[in-house]
């Protein structure tokens, strides 16, 4: 066999014991998503191909329940409407697809949590560009290196490795590290 599985579990454990560095950071991200909805806001996530999935699934834990059955929170995934995705495309450019969104439904106070496993997504950045116009809170989370997404003063987790499959792990464990966070602390 030439794929072998041990090493890939063994890599996740190694990146995941390496995230208990950014515990700080991880409770900061808990701690704005929280003032977020206690604020009446909403919280609006983006990214493509697999950070597209984690946006979804991490705005649909919130949306929906997590472990507990609360009522629902407010938060959209800016990837899912394939009508908006495509009208903008075509009409503006695949740069514009999450900043035309923002621009539309962004309101002072929001939070937009902008994923690009390397950090150099054009399309995140100017996702990243309206949200701060708009006086949005934004959170990256992004890969070990970074990318573009270092210039910005907002609140970052890069994920400790450079490998994607690692990367994405992470990004989902803090969606629910997210998740059960906002559970367990909103008065619901």
């Amino acid at each position: 066999m030439k794929t072998n599985i041990k090493s890939i579990i063994d890599s996740n454990i190694k990146v995941t014991e390496d995230l208990l560095c950014h515990l700080d950071t991880i409770e900061e991200i808990c701690l704005k998503t929280l003032e977020t909805i206690n604020s009446g806001n909403k919280i609006l996530l983006c990214g493509n191909g697999g950070s597209a999935s984690d946006s979804i699934h991490i705005s649909s834990e919130i949306v929906g329940k997590f472990e507990k059955t609360r009522k629902a929170l407010p938060a959209v995934s800016l990837s899912t409407n394939p009508s908006h995705l495509t009208a903008i495309a075509n009409d503006f450019g695949f740069d514009y697809i999450f900043s035309r969104q923002i621009e539309a439904i962004g309101d002072n106070g929001d939070l937009l949590i902008a994923i690009s496993t390397s950090g150099n997504s054009n399309n995140v950045i100017k996702a990243i560009d309206t949200a701060l116009i708009k006086n949005l809170n934004v959170i990256i989370l992004t890969g070990n290196d970074g990318g573009a997404m270092n210039n910005y003063q907002c609140l970052k987790l890069k994920a400790p490795s450079d490998n994607v499959a690692r990367i994405q792990e992470v990004h989902i464990l803090t969606g629910h590290i997210i998740s059960k966070y906002l559970e367990d602390n909103l008065d619901l």
